[in-house]
């Protein structure tokens, strides 16, 4: 029997009850014929499922409701408002509404008595512990205050532009903010003058006209070298300088000893890195085991700096690291996690130096599965420093003076044990999607000489495939041990991504299972069926867009990416604050002498700290994303007119974006720029379609665009298209995969380039917000 209330009409629990009975989405129709409602009924019936959704029971996405996302136990969150009783209402603040739909609400519960740094308002952001909420009125979720980690902001970054009658405008930093100026009375400069990156208290909002600023703090000049990641680190409130307190502990540290440690300075462990890197905190080695129970397999040393020896719990060097996360890089400039002294001297494995080490020696059997690891604190001696294209470059016979030597007693080994422990990588078949990577190279004054892509190496898969193996002895040892730790995890995608991803391919007549337990190698087999086709990067991009996003917890539920059900970061305790956690539970569990996890570290408080550290990786990545956006915008600035091919990265309602394909910049092709006609979103496709011409712009589409805006302050380029679209619907039958860009004759819209075609009835899509997408990480 179904539940009613008194006039009859089902009631909450039992609508919410039968939506999460019927995995997938349902709608009205659905739920009005299972309940036996009138058309008459219809009208209440919306208003109910509107209700629902606004307290986040229940997703609604255009006319399908479905069961919320699931959301971690403890996330950052921004109080948005308050509800009629006057409690706080907060929001994820990493939410992606393209993807997800609105955001969920979560009720804050107060104490009584708050404790110090957990008092919050509208407009913060916080640290939550939360939990589904039992009750079907008001919101889906409760939350609990953490720590409150920004207050409502009235401050804002920007570039102060002077007047000649004496004041000037602020011109905010932040791309969504670019057209928001403020204005600067003569009185309130405190002497910026035209060019300066400053940081502004709002003192005046108007309901027309500019809102007033007073300047608070000069930053520099935007004309100065590292001006452009300056932007970024104050934008995002990354700590720059070190406290006084980790600066002298820094300097005070010495040089660890032998003193409980093993001696493994005979051992030619080598590291491997890229050619411009400043610190060098991992070294490897690899022998054939004497074993003879083990003829064919290896013995892999990876070494380790020893972080935690230096940087104990509690300590003015802990908090300032903890309170960074990790390092962050951009082109021109390191702000590191650590000082100095620390990560580019104690902690730098440089060749010929003793240095300490935490070491995890792995035997490697002949089909390249592990079968036993132990860990080691050591005090070790590189043999030598070598970068990727240097160690690939001996191996392919063309040593140099410094690895002439070691080819043979330490390169060649190391190459066959890679290839060994490739057959079990091959076998596992982690997710496949080994896109390019781009990397500025600048000049001596700070402004882009050129973008390249570096080419992707054995030696990168070696050291990337040992670095994998040992993470994943360091969890094993832990899990083995009972200790707690911090995992790195990635989810699986949602059930909603993956029939997102089923209906595109559906549209390129290319199968993907349907049924079975999701893994890996589904994905993989789609990306091989398309590999060398013209499709190939457009699917490789909604596949990317398809998985979630790696993070950090205390609580394990597997990397699906790298499919391993068990996996932590160990090897990057110099820029990853999660490595130096881990690094600290092994010296406890193994009673390897100072440094240790304390004991009063548990599963909920390095719950705790693996939500900050997620935060401040996130973080790291999007300033270091817009400081290329902004040093590329500055690059193209003075070529404004120019035209270039590229690439649609995105299709959204606003428009078309673009990704270059000489820079990797991105840039918008607004919406209303497309042509007289009105263009739908076709979400399936990830396409917009010409209403009456039927042209159709879809994702992976190889475009010609001109230049016609750059502001590089906000890292925004805007172009305009000139490849005309192809007429929908279109799949790639046979995978005839994205046709050439045509150009189009100047001042002509798209429709009006060449005669449209007749659209088939099948051509129209569904309407709805185009797709961002979310990498995931290692």
């Amino acid at each position: 029997m179904k539940r009613k209330n008194d006039h009859g009409f089902p009631d909450r629990n039992a609508i919410v009850a039968f939506i999460k009975a019927n995995h997938g989405k349902v709608g009205t129709r659905e739920i009005a014929r299972e309940f036996g409602l009138k058309n008459a009924d219809r009208i209440e019936l919306k208003r109910m499922l509107r209700e629902l959704a606004d307290d986040g029971i229940i997703k609604k996405k255009r006319h399908k409701v479905s069961e919320p996302d699931s959301l971690p136990p403890t996330l950052l969150a921004d109080i948005t408002g308050r509800d009629t009783d006057g409690e706080l209402i907060a929001s994820p603040a990493e939410w992606d509404e393209v993807e997800s739909g609105e955001p969920p609400k979560i009720l804050i519960e107060m104490p009584r008595r708050p404790k110090p740094g957990t008092a919050a308002g509208v407009g913060d952001r916080a640290l939550l512990r939360i939990e589904r909420s039992n009750e079907t009125e008001g919101p889906a979720w409760r939350g609990r205050i953490i720590k409150v980690i920004d207050k409502a902001k009235s401050r804002v970054l920007g570039v102060f532009r002077s007047l000649p009658e004496g004041g000037g405008r602020l011109v905010p930093v932040d791309k969504k903010f670019a057209d928001r100026e403020l204005n600067i009375a003569k009185t309130d400069t405190q002497g910026a003058q035209d060019g300066d990156l400053v940081s502004v208290d709002i003192v005046r909002s108007r309901g027309f006209g500019l809102a007033s600023g007073r300047v608070k703090e000069k930053l520099g000049s935007v004309k100065s070298e590292k001006a452009i990641s300056l932007i970024a680190i104050y934008a995002h409130d990354i700590p720059l300088q070190f406290s006084p307190a980790a600066e002298r502990e820094a300097e005070a540290a010495e040089p660890a000893n032998l003193k409980g440690r093993e001696d493994w300075r005979d051992v030619p462990l080598v590291t491997i890195d890229p050619p411009d890197a400043k610190d060098h905190d991992d070294a490897v080695h690899a022998e054939a085991d004497p074993d003879p129970n083990n003829k064919g397999g290896f013995i892999v040393n990876v070494a380790i700096a020893d972080v935690s020896f230096y940087v104990r719990p509690g300590t003015a060097l802990d908090r300032d690291a903890i309170d960074r996360g990790n390092s962050v890089y951009f082109p021109d400039r390191v702000v590191p996690m650590l000082p100095e002294r620390i990560s580019n001297n104690l902690c730098s494995l440089v060749p010929g130096e003793p240095r300490g080490a935490l070491a995890v020696r792995m035997v490697i059997g002949p089909d390249g599965r592990k079968r036993s690891h132990s860990f080691h604190r050591i005090l070790m001696r590189s043999a030598a420093k070598l970068h990727y294209a240097q160690a690939q470059a001996a191996i392919d016979g063309r040593p140099d003076d410094t690895t002439g030597p070691l080819l043979d007693p330490i390169l060649k080994p190391l190459y066959a044990a890679y290839a060994c422990v490739k057959r079990a990588r091959d076998e596992r078949d982690p997710l496949n999607l080994d896109l390019p990577e781009r990397k500025i190279l600048l000049k001596s004054d700070g402004t882009v000489d050129r973008v390249i892509v570096p080419e992707r190496l054995d030696a990168h898969r070696l050291i990337e495939e040992f670095m994998i193996l040992a993470n994943v002895a360091a969890a094993e040892m832990l899990e083995k041990r009972s200790l707690p730790l911090i995992y790195r995890v990635h989810d699986e995608p949602t059930l909603e991504k993956v029939h997102a991803l089923q209906e595109f391919l559906e549209t390129l007549d290319v199968p993907f299972a349907k049924s079975g337990p999701l893994r890996p190698t589904l994905f993989n087999r789609v990306l091989a069926q398309l590999e060398g086709h013209d499709y190939y990067p457009l699917v490789s991009e909604v596949v990317l867009r398809a998985q979630a996003q790696a993070e950090y917890s205390a609580e394990n539920y597997g990397h699906f990416g790298l499919n391993l059900r068990r996996y932590a970061h160990f090897t990057s305790p110099i820029r990853r604050y999660a490595d130096l956690v881990v690094h600290r539970a092994l010296v406890r569990a193994l009673g390897l002498g100072e440094g240790a996890l304390p004991d009063s570290e548990t599963p909920e408080s390095l719950g705790e700290v693996a939500a900050h550290i997620s935060v401040t990786e996130r973080r790291a990545m999007k300033a270091e994303r817009e400081t290329v956006d902004r040093l590329i915008a500055h690059h193209l600035a003075d070529r404004i007119g120019a035209t270039f091919q590229g690439r649609v990265s995105g299709v959204t309602r606003a428009g078309l974006f673009v990704k270059l394909d000489d820079t990797g910049a991105d840039g918008l092709i607004p919406i209303r720029s497309l042509g007289t006609e009105y263009f739908n979103y076709d979400e399936s496709r990830h396409a917009l379609v010409g209403s009456r011409s039927g042209a159709m712009h879809q994702l992976g589409d190889v475009v010609d665009v001109r230049l016609v805006e750059a502001a590089p302050i906000a890292g925004a380029l805007r172009f305009e298209l000139l490849s005309a679209g192809e007429s929908a619907p279109r799949g790639p039958r046979n995978f005839r995969g994205p046709r050439k860009s045509q150009k189009a004759r100047p001042g002509r819209s798209p429709e009006k380039k060449r005669k449209p075609e007749k659209q088939k009835k099948s051509g129209k899509g569904k309407k709805g917000k185009g797709s961002k997408g979310k990498a995931w990480k290692r």
